[in-house]
């Protein structure tokens, strides 16, 4: 349980950071580099047994790991952009009711149990995620970015937490999780160096101590929230749909409570709804397994 309580927070965290990239007026695609090399550092410094950085071709989580790091500046990029624009609770309720997406990969693919109960948990997940999302008509005019944005999130989240329980269920031995994490780390930074040097060509964009700061603060909760959530699919006790059931509506309610305590954030009657909604879900999917 200490390794999903650590994963719970770890994630809080980045919510915490990124809300504060407008305020203070930090570039994301530059922190976004920094983090993940921040991440990729303290990773692979972490790893017990002795590991070459030009020997990590030689894993058989090689290729995947390279491909979920691509994949995962895009996604936290987007998330970003989500938390900047609709709210800290927002982004953090589309991401985390993305446990749909998993769940329903563990129970079709590793043959866990599936009960009417489950289903109408993740329905209700769905439903919380429209709920939350959506803005006052005269506060916002209607433009389908608006629902992109979280659903690009939802699915996004969804795709990485499928694969991290594929790899680290079929690929990774233990001892090798913190240089796998890096290892993913280590190809979403060198995406976005090449996405950097594209731009600064184009727009001259240069890297401020203040990218710099924001990139480390970012990567060491991002380096852990992945760290923490593969030790926790590890528990033999608890079945992996219900850890990802445990940490998302924790990150939901932990990051909710947040927003509002430190940033002030106002949620509208039906996102309250929402809320509700994605904790009686999540709740209704973990008394499944009692079923």
């Amino acid at each position: 349980m200490i390794y999903l309580a650590l994963s719970v927070l770890s994630s809080t965290l980045i919510y915490v950071v990124f809300k504060t990239f407008d305020r203070h007026g930090i570039n994301v695609l530059n922190a976004l580099v920094l983090n993940y090399l921040t991440a990729f550092v303290l990773g692979f410094s972490l790893q017990t047994t002795e590991v070459e950085l030009l020997g990590l071709a030689r894993f058989n989580w090689f290729i995947p790991a390279a491909c979920l790091g691509i994949f995962f500046i895009c996604i936290f990029y987007l998330m970003a952009m989500t938390t900047q624009k609709h709210g800290m609770s927002v982004v953090s309720v589309a991401s985390k009711m993305s446990l749909s997406i998993p769940v329903i990969f563990v129970i079709f693919y590793y043959d866990e149990s599936i009960t009417i109960i489950k289903v109408l948990g993740i329905i209700l997940a769905l439903i919380s995620v429209y709920l939350v999302s959506s803005k006052p008509k005269d506060d916002v005019k209607f433009n389908i970015k608006h629902l992109l944005l979280p659903f690009g999130v939802f699915l996004g989240s969804g795709i990485i937490e499928t694969s991290i329980k594929v790899l680290q269920n079929d690929f990774v031995p233990s001892v090798e999780t913190p240089v796998f994490s890096a290892s993913i780390f280590l190809f979403a930074a060198l995406t976005g160096i090449v996405i950097f040097i594209i731009r600064f060509f184009k727009s001259k964009t240069l890297i401020t101590a203040k990218d710099i700061i924001a990139g480390i603060l970012l990567g060491i909760p991002n380096y852990f929230s992945i760290y923490f959530l593969i030790e926790a699919l590890r528990n033999p006790n608890f079945d992996s749909s219900i850890v990802f059931v445990m940490n998302n509506v924790s990150i939901v309610i932990l990051s909710t409570v947040l927003g509002i305590l430190l940033f002030k954030e106002y949620l509208l009657r039906r996102n309250k709804i929402g809320v509700l909604i994605a904790i009686i879900s999540i709740i209704l999917v973990a008394l499944s397994s009692n079923f």
